[in-house]
């Protein structure tokens, strides 16, 4: 059975790596979407180019 004293053991032990993973995947989830803007802005760019060169 969990008590009181093993939630707070469990807390003290698994509390800063939770932290930790979720600042980091805060982190990893704004450059992804910074990639995914690029790669956005690329295929804007190609398809302008094949466009162009249709005409």
């Amino acid at each position: 059975m969990i008590d009181a004293g093993n939630i707070v053991q469990l807390i003290g032990n698994f509390g800063f790596p939770i932290v930790v993973t979720i600042y980091l995947l805060h982190r990893f989830e704004n450059k992804i979407d910074s990639i995914v803007n690029a790669i956005h802005s690329m295929e804007n760019v190609v398809n302008t180019i094949e466009k162009k060169k249709g005409e």
